[in-house]
């Protein structure tokens, strides 16, 4: 059988006997949507993307450009396959994950005001380097972030709903958790994980930890987090916040020991061609005889 796809990118290569539709040359507003039976939502366009998918009356694959999935499971029906993103934006994620701590365990939040007006400002902040960290969440993001960390002086743990692949199970983390000086979460957002880091947890981290958010905000929460801050106990990067994006004059905004990025981890410019690449994969598979890759439902 062949398929008419739709994505962002107006070059996508597609198999013989396939149709490739774009925002070149189709309006997903304007066009019959019914037509079109493998969608991919444009990349950062949210709920917006996927609301089209609820006029296409024949669709047969949603393949997500996130590795993220949990907020178009509302949008599978009966007799359509979701796919996600793994993979494509282990790279971007993990790096900005990195970012995040070393500029929130070097100051730079502090660097960056001071400059503003001018100042001088030195003082002796913590190192990256002698730490203990914890990853939560021991996906393809997780192990890539692990790696990039490697060639740091730290000792890395990492922890998985499971335990596989040399993680520790998540169901033991209360009982070492004090003892870590950065935590990264990088976990999938689920009726486990929601609200995971709350007040009871966040108070058994270690005086002056690291807390880095780089999955989803609802994993923390936020009330309890903006507690920790104020008393300076504390310290946060965060991609992801509850709510989002963070409305104006928000608490959280001017809470100390805390960098803040608007949900950019996945948004680089590695993730064009990745993201094509994987879409790419996907239809050859398909047009192959080939199962689809990184089907979650």
């Amino acid at each position: 059988m062949t398929h008419v796809v739709w994505s962002q990118w107006d070059d996508l290569v597609v198999p013989d006997g396939y149709t490739r539709l774009s925002p070149a040359n189709f309006d997903l507003t304007t066009g019959d949507l019914s037509q079109i039976t493998f969608y991919v939502p444009e990349y950062m366009s949210g709920r917006e993307g996927l609301l089209h998918s609820q006029k296409m009356n024949n669709l047969q694959v949603l393949q997500m450009p996130n590795a993220g999935y949990d907020d178009a499971l509302e949008f599978v029906r009966n007799g359509i396959t979701l796919c996600n993103a793994r993979g494509v934006h282990d790279a971007s994620t993990a790096e900005l994950a990195v970012g995040l701590a070393i500029a929130v365990r070097r100051g730079f939040y502090d660097f960056v005001r001071a400059q503003d007006t001018g100042e001088w400002l030195h003082r002796r902040y913590a190192s990256l380097n002698d730490s203990k960290i914890a990853i939560i969440g021991y996906g393809s993001i997780g192990k890539t972030l692990e790696k990039y960390l490697s060639v740091y002086d730290v000792e890395i743990t990492g922890y998985s709903r499971s335990g596989s692949d040399g993680s520790k199970k998540i169901a033991d983390l209360d009982k070492e958790i004090a003892m870590y000086d950065i935590i990264f979460l990088i976990l999938p957002l689920n009726a486990d994980s929601k609200n995971m880091f709350d007040a009871q947890r966040l108070a058994k981290m270690k005086d002056g930890a690291l807390l880095v958010n780089v999955a989803r905000g609802a994993i923390v929460n936020t009330d309890a987090l903006i507690a920790e801050l104020e008393s300076k106990r504390i310290f946060a990067g965060l991609d992801v916040t509850d709510p989002e994006p963070l409305p104006s004059g928000h608490p959280l905004w001017s809470a100390p020991n805390c960098i803040i990025a608007p949900h950019v981890g996945g948004d680089s410019t590695a993730f064009e061609s990745r993201g094509k690449r994987l879409v790419e994969k996907q239809l050859a598979r398909i047009a192959s005889g080939a199962g689809l890759a990184n089907v979650v439902n």
